[in-house]
C-alpha cells in the first residue's frame, strides 16, 4: 500500500482538521484504499457538508408526501394505489469537460435512481445553462450537451419531454447540465435503500466496473482551473443501451419478493452504494472484492470501489433467491455476482485475495461526515431603477426579443429529443409544462424545470421564492395540480461568505414559496464549486436553484395549452397587479444592455390565488388558452401564444398604464395571459376571487397589432417566428 502524505491527503480533497477526524474514527493512520472511500464520502458532492445544515431547514412532508429527501428519488401519491418518483440531479463539471458523455451519463443516472425505487421511468426533463453564445467553446458544449441527453434518453426508451435553456456569461467557464427524471409505480411495489439481514447476501448487477469515473465525485467537489481538460478520465461512460436491459430486469426482479434493498451505484460508485445501503439499515457489509465483476485487467480495490462506471447496481437479498435473480439478469445479457453478505459489526469490511484491505466503521464514515454552518452575507438589495429606458415601437422591440438566446424557439433542440416513445406524452416542450399520461388511466402528471438566475443574483430571497412559484404556475396553466418539488442547487464557492449568502437566502425563498403554496421538497441535490479560473471563463456561475415541480391532472382531458384556438376570443391578464417592473428584465438586459435593478417581488398568497383560480376556470372549460407570464413580459406571453396557434391577436395597453415598455415587457409575477370565447363571467370569477384583471385585446388575423397610447405598431406572426427560430439556426449552421 502507499505512504499516506499530507500530498496524498490534499489530492484527495481533505483538509487537515477532517484527516484528524478520519484518524480519529479508525484509531489508526488508513490505507489508501480506506483514504479513498474517506474522501468520496465526505466529498462535498456524497456528503453536502456545507449544505447540510440550511437544507434541514426546507419544508418536506405534506399528506401527499409517501418518501421525502433521503431516498434515491422523492415519492408522492397520485390516487388509485399509484405513486409518482422524481429526481432532479446535476451533471455539471462532467458536462463542461466532456459534453457529449457527461450529459448522457447525466441523464443514465437519474433514470436509475427512479426505477431503483421500483418506478417505470415515464419522463425525462432538463435544466441547463450555457455562457455567451459567442465564447469560443459554447456552441461545441451545446452541441454535445443536447446530443448526449438525446442520444441517452432516445436509445433508453424514455421520452424527454420539456425544459429551460439560458444563456448567460457567467457560465462561460462552467456550464450546467441538470437532468430530472419522473417515474410511476405501485405504492406496494415502492424499493428502499436500508439493508437489513445478517448473512443476507450482496450481489452486484448491470455493467462491469472500469477505471472512467474515478475520482468523479471528488472533481465535482472542486471548481476548475485551467487544467480541467485534463480531467477527462473521470468523464463516466454510458451505454444506454444496457441501461435499457437494466431497467427491465430490475422491475422484473421487483415483481418477485427476492430484494431486500437496493441502491443504484452513483457518485461514488461501489463506495457510496455499499455505504449508504448499510448505514441506513444500522448494519455492517463485507465485500470480497475479487468477486466483482471488472471489464480492465488488474483492476485494484482502491479504483473497484471509487469507480463511477455507469448502469450498475447493488442489491440485498434474500437468501434462496439468488438463482431466480441470477436467471433474470443473465436472460437480459447482464452480469450477475454475489460478491458479499450483509453483517451485524457496523464496519465496512473488503477483502483482497485472501486479505483485508479496508476495515472502517460505518457510522462515522455515514453519519460523522463533517458538517459546515459556513460564514454568510446577506446579498444587498438593488436600487430602484432610475432613467427607465421606453420603447418607440413595441412590435419592433417585440421581434428584437423573440430573436434573442434567452427567448428564442427551442426547437432545435428538442426536436432531437424523443418526446413520444411510450405513446402517452400529451404535452411535449414549447408549452408551459409537459404532460404525460399515467398509461391506462385518464391521470396525467404535469411537470416543469424552472429558475430565473438573474433575479437569484439581483435578490436570492425573491429568486428562491420566483422558481418555486413559476413551476407552480406553470403547472396549473395546463390545468394540473402542483403537488410537489425536487431541487438541483447550484451555486460557486461556499466557502465565500458571499456565495453562502446566495445560497441561503434562495433556500429561505424556496421554503417560504413551498411552505404557502403547500408544495413540498421530497428530493434534491446540491451542486457547489461551480465556478472557473480557467481562461475566458468566468468566475462564479449566478446562483441557479433550479427547481422541478410535479402534478397531477385528474382528467387529462381538460388538460389547456398556450396555443390560441378560435378568432374572435378575448385576451385577458389575469392575476397579480401589472406594476411595470422591468428591473432584471429581459427587455433591459438584451435591448438596453443593463442588469439593473430589482428583482420582481413574489407575493405568494396571489400566486395560490391565481393558480387555484385558474385550474377551476380550465376544469370548467372557461379558458380556451392559458400561458403563465414570465421572461418577456405580456407582450413575448402574446407572441408565444400566437406563434403556438398560429392566430394573430390585436392587444393594447389600459389608460391606467403610463409606460409601453414597462406594459408590455415588464416581468411582474404571478399573472396569466389567457382567452376565452366568453369574458364576462371570467372577468367576474377573478374580480371576486380578489385578484387583478385586464382586458388585453382579442385573437385574429395573421399579426400581432398592438396600440399604446396614440402609437401602433403591428408585426407579421411570419417575421416573428422567423426571428424565433433563427437564432439557433444561424447559430448552428454559421
Amino acid at each position: 500500500m502507499s505512504e499516506i502524505t499530507p500530498e496524498t491527503v490534499a489530492a484527495h480533497g481533505l483538509n487537515q482538521e477532517e484527516y484528524d477526524r478520519v484518524l480519529n474514527a479508525l484509531g489508526r493512520e488508513p490505507n489508501l484504499v480506506e483514504l479513498g472511500i474517506f474522501s468520496v464520502m465526505w466529498s462535498e458532492h456524497c456528503s453536502y457538508k456545507s449544505s447540510r445544515f440550511h437544507l434541514k431547514k426546507l419544508p418536506t412532508k405534506a399528506p401527499w408526501v409517501i418518501c421525502g429527501p433521503g431516498e434515491n428519488a422523492g415519492v408522492i401519491d397520485i390516487g388509485d394505489g399509484q405513486a409518482a418518483i422524481f429526481k432532479m440531479e446535476s451533471h455539471n463539471h462532467p458536462s463542461y469537460i466532456e459534453p457529449y458523455q457527461g450529459a448522457a451519463t447525466g441523464v443514465g443516472g437519474i433514470l436509475r435512481d427512479v426505477f431503483t425505487m421500483g418506478a417505470r421511468p415515464v419522463a425525462n426533463l432538463n435544466a441547463l445553462r450555457f455562457g455567451r453564445p459567442d465564447h469560443p467553446k459554447m456552441k461545441h458544449l451545446v452541441q454535445g450537451v443536447v446530443s448526449g441527453i438525446g442520444g441517452y434518453g432516445n436509445c433508453v426508451g424514455v421520452p424527454t419531454v420539456g425544459g429551460e435553456t439560458n444563456f448567460h456569461k457567467a457560465y462561460d467557464g462552467n456550464i450546467l447540465v441538470n437532468a430530472m427524471t419522473v417515474g410511476v409505480a405501485d405504492q406496494d411495489k415502492i424499493f428502499y435503500s436500508a439493508a437489513t439481514g445478517t448473512g443476507n447476501p450482496i450481489v452486484y448487477v448491470g455493467s462491469k466496473t472500469g477505471r472512467d469515473g474515478i475520482h468523479g465525485a471528488t472533481m465535482a467537489s472542486a471548481d476548475f482551473d485551467e487544467k480541467s481538460d485534463e480531467k477527462r478520465p473521470t468523464v463516466q461512460v454510458g451505454d444506454p443501451f444496457t441501461e435499457k436491459l437494466l431497467i427491465e430486469a430490475c422491475l422484473e426482479l421487483m415483481a418477485t419478493d427476492a430484494i431486500v434493498a437496493i441502491q443504484d451505484m452513483g457518485a461514488a460508485g461501489l463506495t457510496s452504494s455499499s455505504v449508504e445501503m448499510a448505514s441506513k439499515g444500522e448494519v455492517g457489509i463485507r465485500l470480497d472484492m475479487n468477486m466483482v465483476p471488472c471489464r480492465e485487467e488488474g483492476m485494484t480495490p482502491y479504483e473497484m470501489m471509487l469507480s463511477e462506471s455507469q448502469e450498475r447496481m447493488l442489491m440485498v437479498l434474500k437468501p434462496g433467491k439468488e438463482k431466480m435473480a441470477e436467471d433474470i439478469f443473465r436472460k437480459w445479457e447482464l452480469d450477475f455476482a454475489i460478491i458479499g453478505e450483509v453483517t451485524d459489526t457496523g464496519r465496512m469490511e473488503l477483502t483482497f485475495n485472501g486479505e483485508t484491505v479496508c476495515d472502517i466503521p460505518l457510522a462515522p464514515l455515514a453519519d460523522d461526515a463533517p458538517e459546515y454552518d459556513r460564514p454568510h452575507v446577506k446579498t444587498p438589495k438593488r436600487e430602484a431603477l432610475v432613467d427607465v429606458p421606453e420603447s418607440t415601437d413595441i412590435a419592433s422591440d417585440l421581434t428584437k426579443l423573440m430573436g434573442t438566446p434567452d427567448l428564442a424557439s427551442r426547437k432545435w433542440i428538442w426536436e432531437q429529443y424523443d418526446s413520444q416513445v411510450g405513446a402517452d406524452t400529451m404535452q411535449k416542450s414549447g408549452g408551459d409544462a409537459a404532460v404525460v399520461r399515467v398509461h391506462g388511466t385518464r391521470k396525467a402528471l404535469a411537470m416543469s424545470t424552472d429558475c430565473t438566475p438573474r433575479y437569484c443574483y439581483a435578490d436570492p430571497y425573491e429568486g428562491g421564492k420566483q422558481a418555486v412559484a413559476e413551476t407552480y404556475r406553470n403547472i396549473s396553466a395546463v390545468g394540473g395540480r402542483p403537488l410537489a418539488v425536487t431541487n438541483c442547487l447550484n451555486f460557486a464557492n461556499p466557502e465565500r461568505p458571499e456565495i453562502m449568502g446566495q445560497f441561503v437566502g434562495c433556500l429561505e425563498g424556496m421554503s417560504e414559496a413551498c411552505i404557502e403554496l403547500d408544495y413540498p421538497i421530497v428530493s434534491g441535490n446540491v451542486s457547489l464549486y461551480n465556478e472557473s479560473k480557467a481562461t475566458g471563463g468566468g468566475s462564479a456561475i449566478l446562483p441557479t436553484p433550479a427547481i422541478g415541480g410535479v402534478g397531477l391532472l385528474e382528467d387529462h382531458s381538460k388538460m389547456a395549452t398556450i396555443a390560441f384556438k378560435n378568432e374572435g376570443d378575448a385576451i385577458l391578464v389575469i392575476g397579480g397587479e401589472n406594476n411595470a417592473h422591468l428591473g432584471q428584465s429581459i427587455f433591459l438586459r438584451d435591448l438596453h444592455g443593463r442588469e439593473e435593478g430589482p428583482a420582481p417581488h413574489v407575493d405568494l398568497s396571489v400566486e395560490r390565488k391565481a393558480g387555484e383560480l385558474v385550474r377551476k376556470l380550465i376544469a370548467d372549460g372557461a379558458l380556451s388558452a392559458v400561458h403563465d407570464c414570465a421572461d418577456g413580459g405580456i407582450a413575448v406571453a402574446v407572441a408565444e401564444m400566437a406563434l403556438a396557434g398560429k392566430i394573430g391577436a390585436q392587444i393594447g395597453m389600459p389608460a391606467d398604464q403610463t409606460s409601453p415598455a414597462g406594459f408590455f415587457f415588464g416581468e411582474d409575477q404571478g399573472r396569466y395571459v389567457v382567452s376565452t370565447n366568453d369574458a364576462l363571467p371570467v372577468i367576474e370569477a377573478v374580480e371576486g376571487a380578489g385578484l387583478t384583471v385586464v382586458l388585453l385585446g382579442q385573437t385574429g388575423g395573421d399579426a400581432i397589432q398592438i396600440s399604446a397610447d396614440e402609437a401602433r405598431s403591428s408585426v407579421a406572426l411570419a417575421t416573428l417566428r422567423d426571428a424565433s427560430e433563427s437564432f439557433f439556426r444561424d447559430w448552428m449552421e454559421g
